[in-house]
């Protein structure tokens, strides 16, 4: 994807299976809600190929609109309105499109307790506080009952229950209804709680696709051996920290302040993080590679 003279998106290469929840998790500015707008079908891309359901979503009509739902980062829409009222309004235009395996629209009565609304359903959207505007947010998006739901930041603003409700109905919408979930975050912690598989995007490439054990299990061979010898402080990255502790001690009898520390993924994760934003996008992306391998 490109902006002018500058590439955004150089090397987004992945696919979904049906029923799988998979996570966009990069840093601030990475280029997730580019992607994500891409695979909307709301920006047209640049150069490449992309097929959902077998149609490309820029060009696809009303009937593939139906089999998808999306939460973006922000809605418009009248303050007056109640949830009730929009609900009804939106599923309206699904129906037409229910199958006899996935009926449309979803229940609004059924929704808004899914959502945990239903006390507030008939109170205009203009006093919501910002974490119940979201919770609406994600309903408009299941609404019509989509077999591919594609969230961007969904939780923002939720406190730490509603974030966990909202992960209850990830896995309710994926487990039970086979709904395709993909979704973005910059929250290593979500994405491990709620993805099969997890995609990091950096300097505008996919630099990691694994599910969270598997990335967790490659960062995790790699220890830091830290020490003080002479006045002068020493790091050394290793696969096999004891056999190198061996070969130090028997070396040198003024090891001092000595540290061990076993990589993590949220290491890897938050050093990817504070270069990004500091910049050095390239260089952050070469790095995890490097850390993932």
């Amino acid at each position: 994807m490109r902006y002018g003279d500058h590439d955004v998106l150089t090397g987004v290469d992945f696919d979904v299976s049906v029923g799988e929840v998979v996570c966009l998790l990069g840093p601030n500015g990475a280029g997730k809600t580019t992607t994500i707008e891409i695979l909307e079908g709301f920006r047209i891309r640049s150069d490449g190929e992309l097929l959902i359901f077998g149609e490309d979503p820029a060009t696809a009509g009303e009937r593939w609109r139906a089999r998808t739902g999306v939460v973006l980062q922000s809605w418009r829409d009248h303050p007056r309105w109640t949830p009730r009222r929009l609900l009804t309004h939106l599923g309206a235009f699904y129906a037409p499109y229910g199958t006899p395996s996935r009926p449309r629209p979803w229940d609004v009565d059924e929704l808004l307790q899914v959502v945990n609304l239903t006390d507030l359903a008939d109170r205009k959207i203009g006093t919501f506080s910002g974490g119940q505007r979201r919770r609406l947010d994600v309903a408009i998006g299941i609404v019509g009952r989509p077999e591919l739901l594609i969230l961007d930041e969904p939780t923002a603003g939720f406190d730490p229950k509603v974030r966990r409700d909202f992960h209850d109905l990830i896995h309710r919408l994926s487990d039970l209804d086979g709904t395709t979930v993909l979704l973005t975050t910059h929250d290593l912690d979500e994405a491990e709680k709620l993805a099969d598989r997890v995609l990091v995007l950096a300097g505008g490439r996919i630099v990691a696709d694994d599910s969270p054990a598997g990335l967790a299990q490659r960062v995790g061979g790699t220890s830091e051996v830290r020490w003080t010898s002479g006045g002068e402080r020493f790091v050394h990255a290793t696969e096999d920290a004891a056999d190198f502790l061996r070969g130090l001690l028997s070396q040198s009898g003024d090891v001092q302040d000595l540290e061990v520390h076993r990589a993590s993924l949220e290491d890897a994760y938050l050093a990817l993080s504070q270069q990004h934003e500091a910049g050095s996008a390239e260089q952050a992306a070469r790095r995890f590679l490097e850390v993932t391998r």
